[in-house]
């Protein structure tokens, strides 16, 4: 019988037939004429340093979206169960002294998908920043460091998400879907998992659900989760294995049908929510809920209602002056006379009729008590003015045609009456704006 042992450093050992030890070996025997079903005790006592980690449990959450995501996230209960550790903890002798705590575990690696992105590592208190990242061409490789080296009997808690694109491991033909990913991944080299428990979230609609696994599970009730937009809660698939090692890093398969019609239900829910949301916002603008009549508030309303009423009427009797200098530049070029007293009979009949349905507006503001009738009335004069200023440019441009005013006095006459036209209607502007 030969014990190959961890170190060199040996406590004890039984004695039974004068066995020989060299380093990290000892060897008994040979035996001889051994009677049937006799035994004999073995005790060796030795020295090892090397760290135990052990996954007390662990539970694996994966969640599946056909918008092209599935995220992982694997929440994870560690122990350092080798020797445990005797007395206190000093981190000062701990940092100061390189050979210190040997057996202690201060960080290790965590294999995953070549495809993994958006990595987070944290625990109750919040990130750990603490961790490195390493992108190579086959997999990422994240340094994890826990808040504290794991001294024997050490123990913590921390939580490792990331994303997968599903196109790497959702397969479809159809409504036919199958999610190939493995049961459990890499946490560190040579893990023991005392306890797993794998959540697989479908999205809602998925039905005729079949797990194949390639080895022995035990299934509990499927579940139901709701996050956003849910209705009727998504599937989970919940399963339990213990004692689990590297060798069972293995690929599990789900398959179930999805009617593809359902991708519509998210989208078509916001689109709802919004449609209400707007609906009820016009109906509680529009709907008036008082008991009792508020006549100022009735009597603003009314006010408010006539000065939109003035500003549509003043702006369009602007609109008639651009018509009519359009019209004189046109007698200008053509020298058709007709041309010319069109323009001016059109702009005298809706000038009038304007400049009338101001007036009793403006009749109507005064009855409210209202202050804007001083304004309107200043609108009024201004206006007059600006029609005097394009009536004597037409007189002064059909002069022009029949040769009686000379080209350059033309010109700048035009150009004093246009200075006056445009601080006119500015200040009609500065009053529409007070209104």
């Amino acid at each position: 019988t030969r014990i190959k042992l961890a170190s060199r450093n040996v406590e004890s050992y039984t004695k039974l037939g004068n066995p020989s030890r060299s380093e990290d070996m000892i060897e008994y025997g040979p035996f001889k004429d051994i009677p049937p079903y006799s035994e004999d005790l073995l005790k060796v006592h030795y020295e090892n340093n090397s760290p135990f980690l052990t996954i007390t449990s662990m539970t694996r959450v994966i969640e599946v979206s056909h918008w092209g995501n599935i995220a992982v996230e694997e929440t994870i209960d560690l122990k350092h169960t080798g020797a445990v550790l005797k007395g206190p903890f000093s981190r000062y002798d701990y940092q100061r002294q390189p050979d210190s705590g040997i057996s202690s575990v201060k960080s290790f690696k965590t294999i995953l998908p070549a495809a993994a992105q958006d990595v987070y590592y944290r625990d109750e208190i919040g990130n750990i920043s603490t961790s490195h990242l390493l992108i190579l061409d086959d997999s990422v490789e994240m340094e994890i460091r826990p808040r504290f080296p794991l001294f024997g009997g050490w123990k913590t808690h921390y939580i490792i998400g990331y994303n997968l694109p599903s196109y790497e491991y959702l397969f479809n033909l159809g409504d036919q879907y199958a999610l190939k990913m493995r049961f459990v991944d890499h946490v560190f080299d040579e893990q023991v998992t005392d306890s797993l428990t794998v959540k697989i979230i479908l999205p809602e609609g998925a039905k005729n659900i079949h797990v194949d696994s390639p080895y022995e599970i035990s299934r509990a009730s499927d579940e139901l989760h709701y996050t956003y937009l849910d209705t009727f809660g998504r599937p989970v698939i919940v399963a339990h294995k213990n004692n689990l090692v590297e060798q069972h890093i293995q690929d599990i398969v789900v398959h179930y049908t999805f009617n593809k019609v359902l991708m519509l239900q998210e989208p078509l829910l916001v689109v709802g929510a919004f449609y209400i949301l707007f609906f009820t916002v016009i109906l509680y603008v529009r709907l008036d809920f008082s008991i009792t009549k508020d006549p100022a508030a009735e009597a603003r309303m009314k006010v408010a209602c006539i000065t939109e009423q003035v500003l549509t009427g003043v702006n369009k009797r602007l609109c008639l002056y651009r018509l009519f200098d359009e019209a004189v530049n046109k007698y200008k070029q053509t020298r058709d006379i007709s041309t010319l007293n069109s323009g001016k009979k059109s702009l005298e009949t809706e000038h009038k009729t304007l400049t009338n349905e101001i007036a009793s507006l403006q009749s109507k503001l005064k009855t409210e008590g209202s202050d804007l009738c001083d304004k309107v009335s200043e609108i009024q004069k201004l206006d007059n003015q600006v029609k005097e200023l394009v009536l004597k440019s037409s007189v002064e441009a059909e002069r022009l045609v029949v040769g009686k005013l000379k080209k350059d006095t033309y010109i700048e006459n035009e150009k004093i009456h246009s200075q006056k036209r445009l601080e006119l209607i500015s200040k009609i502007d500065n009053i529409l704006d007070a209104l």
